[in-house]
């Protein structure tokens, strides 16, 4: 079931996961004045912000660097790349990254705003991954499923990730033949006849919205949602990432471009925070990763690509303002190349850039010392970055008005300090 809640915003937020720790330097800071060990290993391109660059391998999100923020003064303290996804995906509400304590961002999001949407009934948070066959790829797979936990707030609040094999997914898919299916649709309508007609019960007069909703989920727009073949043949060319290998031991075609088509079908059909993980950004140029270079021509070229196709397609259908982007991953690269052209663990400094929703677009948020290793101005935090996104889908005071959640959870909403420099 779904439940109304008045605090909920319009708004859903796709978080682009760069497992594995993509670099802050290769990404949006290339400090090109600093030495060349330290300096973008990919060189700069000039944005549509007066002076500000992205690494070279990001030339079509540098043109849609206006409808852009980016922060280069996010940080933590987590160099553990499984400890790391667990602190990052709940925002610091686990700060050993062990699962001690909190949940995941979109877990807290489900426990505020209802499990299910309550237009179509689709489960609210969701989880897109793809299987992998290289084995750093897989690790990562795993580390974040892991960090996408619910916690304490029980498994109703796990996310929803299609293609796996979980009761959920099986749940949407049709296992009886339509007429069949349509017989105990009728059967149920009689039933739910015979209810209104016996049962004085409030309640009742909600049954046959929450059936609609499984109805929908078998028949309708929700089940839909995970099928891009309905979309135009000349979009889904334009998201298609699939001519660039990704991998390291083992490769196959970049499933990016459709993960990115399919984040967006799903916050039509109702789903409300969607992570779609993109895997391999842990560049050390060893045994197991590739180097910066090789690395970023392979997946910053992949999410240069899909990223700013989401942007224009979403623009397209004017839901710039309904869809809040966030491109982060487990932490940062070291400031200093290492001596096989690769960058190491490093936290101190991570990536964080954000896209549309109703968050001021345009803003460069900090700044990073000389030697590209920590913050020099307006140092955000993890609990910071948590604020930013849930004040995005809750309306505080809205919420301090209407809701009814226990104090620890009220608490996470009303009391936290989000990015300033990027609220409305």
């Amino acid at each position: 079931q779904a439940v109304e809640t008045p605090f909920v915003k319009d708004l859903s937020v796709v978080f682009l996961y760069f497992s594995g720790g993509a670099s802050h330097i290769e990404t949006f800071d290339p400090m090109m004045d600093a030495a060349p060990e330290i300096r973008s290993q990919t060189g700069e391109v000039a944005t549509t912000i007066p002076g500000v660059s992205f690494g070279g391998t990001f030339p079509r999100l540098a043109r849609h660097a206006q409808e852009m923020s980016v922060v280069r003064s996010f940080h933590h303290r987590n160099t553990d790349h499984v400890k790391a996804h667990v602190e990052v995906l709940t925002g610091g509400m686990d700060p050993t990254g062990q699962r001690k304590t909190g949940f995941s961002m979109g877990s807290l999001y489900a426990r505020l705003a209802g499990t299910n949407s309550p237009r179509t009934g689709l489960p609210v948070y969701s989880l897109l991954t793809t299987p992998e066959i290289d084995p750093q790829y897989r690790q990562e797979l795993t580390r974040v499923r892991r960090g996408s936990w619910a916690g304490s707030l029980g498994s109703p609040y796990s996310p929803f990730e299609p293609g796996s094999k979980s009761a959920i997914v099986d749940n949407m898919t049709l296992n009886l033949p339509q007429d069949r299916f349509a017989d105990r649709r009728r059967l149920l309508s009689s039933l739910d006849s015979w209810k209104r007609r016996h049962d004085q019960i409030a309640s009742v007069g909600g049954s046959s919205k929450f059936n609609d909703q499984a109805v929908d989920l078998l028949l309708g727009s929700a089940s839909t949602a995970l099928d891009i073949s309905l979309e135009s043949p000349a979009l889904v060319r334009r998201y298609d990432t699939s001519h660039i290998p990704v991998g390291f031991k083992k490769f196959k075609p970049s499933p990016l471009g459709k993960q990115m088509l399919m984040a967006r079908r799903l916050c039509e059909a109702g789903c409300r925070f969607v992570t779609v993980h993109s895997p391999g950004w842990d560049m050390h140029a060893d045994k197991n990763n590739p180097g910066m270079v090789t690395g970023m021509e392979m997946l910053g070229r992949t999410a240069d690509q899909a990223v700013s196709t989401f942007l224009e397609d979403v623009a397209d259908r004017g839901l710039s303002r309904k869809i809040l982007l966030i491109l982060s991953g487990d932490f940062g690269r070291t400031p200093r190349v290492n001596k096989n052209g690769g960058r190491d663990h490093w936290a101190r400094l991570s990536t964080l850039a954000f896209a549309g929703g109703d968050l001021r677009m345009g803003e460069v948020v900090g700044k990073a010392a000389r030697n590209g290793g920590e913050p020099q101005s307006f140092p955000v935090s993890l609990s910071q970055f948590r604020a930013t996104v849930t004040q995005s889908l809750i309306d505080v005071g809205q919420f301090r008005v209407n809701s009814s959640v226990p104090r620890e959870l009220a608490s996470l909403v009303e009391n936290q300090v989000p990015i300033t420099q990027l609220m409305p």
